[in-house]
């Protein structure tokens, strides 16, 4: 399928990026105020005593500020339907598919690799099904929106005016820097929220599409609260707990298992899988196009 162009002026994307900014924070942030006037949670989403509830309801409107703005941004400035930022799910089915087992697989292998070391001590194990269903929806809208935002919006406009990579690296840094807030936050989280965003915009400077870059994202968050770690550095629903006696850059502390040097090194091992495998199947599509 041929792409769309980001815009009818593309040696001015960047400027859009600057434009949108303060729109962003201003709409985004009266919506989560708001959000958490309606919970009586007044820290919104990241306070550390929100419920499954207040995250959800923060969330929410949290994504629908982003929407509004991303929305307007898209189809009046860059005049083109939003769904071409990366929304078509046709032909994408395999990505989605394959987020999602990337996320629970990576996940799973750093909670059993630290749990071998002895760097945590299983607890035990907490299903609740309200809280369960309730989480899946938070981490859904979360991704769905950053999403949206760096990758949909932000990495796209700079594809239009700059090299792809280094696109990705400022989109990279961006997506990082949005994260500066969180409670916990270290270099070695830094660093790997850094990573996280190479890692999600990869496969986008190839296919253009969202549908692996929100799969991967929900499954990494929802999976890394499910089997217990705090989500960078937010505490949500566990179904599984561990104590820790050592918090430390091994196991990741109180940040998560964003804070962790196996995070890292399980993200470049994943950051060069993408690299080739969508690098290929870009080869692939184009070698069908041209036959």
């Amino acid at each position: 399928m041929k792409e769309l162009p980001v815009s009818s002026s593309n040696t001015n994307s960047w400027v859009r990026v600057l434009l949108f900014v303060v729109p962003y924070v201003v709409i985004v942030g009266l919506f989560q105020l708001f959000g958490g006037f309606i919970t009586g949670n007044e820290l919104s989403s990241e306070s550390a005593n929100a419920t499954t509830e207040q995250h959800l309801i923060t969330s929410l409107f949290g994504f629908l500020g982003t929407f509004l703005v991303v929305y307007v941004f898209v189809k009046w400035v860059g005049k083109i339907p939003l769904i071409n930022i990366g929304f078509h799910l046709k032909n994408h089915l395999k990505d989605l598919l394959l987020g999602l087992i990337a996320g629970v697989a990576i996940m799973a292998l750093g909670y059993f690799a630290l749990d071998i070391s002895n760097e945590f001590q299983f607890v035990k194990t907490d299903y609740e099904g309200g809280e369960f269903f309730l989480t899946i929806l938070v981490f859904l809208l979360v991704s769905v929106s950053e999403e949206m935002l760096f990758r949909g919006y932000v990495l796209r406009n700079l594809m239009g005016s700059m090299n792809k990579f280094l696109a990705l690296i400022i989109s990279a840094i961006l997506f990082a820097l949005l994260h500066a807030a969180n409670p916990n936050l270290s270099l070695v989280g830094n660093i790997n929220l850094f990573l996280a965003g190479i890692l999600l915009g990869l496969p986008y400077i190839y296919t253009k599409n969202l549908m692996f870059p929100i799969a991967f994202h929900f499954s990494w968050n929802f999976f890394q609260s499910i089997f217990g770690f705090n989500v960078s550095g937010l505490d949500s629903y566990s179904m599984l707990t561990f104590q820790i006696s050592d918090k430390n850059i091994w196991n990741g502390g109180d940040f998560g298992f964003e804070g962790s040097i196996l995070a890292i090194f399980l993200q470049m091992v994943s950051i060069y899988f993408c690299f080739v495998y969508f690098k290929n199947l870009k080869g692939k599509e184009n070698g069908i196009l041209s036959n």
